[in-house]
């Protein structure tokens, strides 16, 4: 179980280099864009997979943890945030730092609720 987190962890890692840099040489800079998408798909994805009943078999226990675990928590980061609006802060971009938190927060509430309503669930 150990060694499928940390293969989706590494994975998940993986994704958010490539997925939110990808996203930020597009919007240029100035507002952390690809931070933000990074954590807005993950919860979305999040609330898929915590929406989909599956069965208490071994093998699905092992799928969740993978996903949920591994593969979101290494592609998703409360760290880079942090770190993006603490620098906003320390330019002074206080609006931006304002719309980072905001956005981030209620953005990524509704994309796990979105995913969870997708997947028919009601709650994790």
């Amino acid at each position: 179980m150990l060694l499928l987190t940390f293969a989706g962890s590494a994975l998940g890692g993986l994704a958010r280099h490539l997925f939110g840099g990808w996203v930020d040489r597009r919007t240029g800079g100035g507002f952390p864009f690809g931070t933000l998408a990074v954590n807005v798909s993950g919860a979305l994805v999040i609330g898929l997979v915590a929406g989909v009943r599956l069965e208490a078999a071994a093998d699905a226990v092992m799928v969740r943890q993978f996903l949920m675990y591994g593969l979101l928590g290494g592609y998703t980061t409360v760290s880079t945030f942090s770190l993006n609006t603490l620098s906003l802060l320390q330019t002074g971009a206080w609006p931006r730092a304002a719309a980072n938190v905001a956005g981030s927060f209620f953005l990524c509430l509704g994309a796990v609720w979105l995913g969870l309503v997708l997947a028919g669930g009601s709650s994790p």
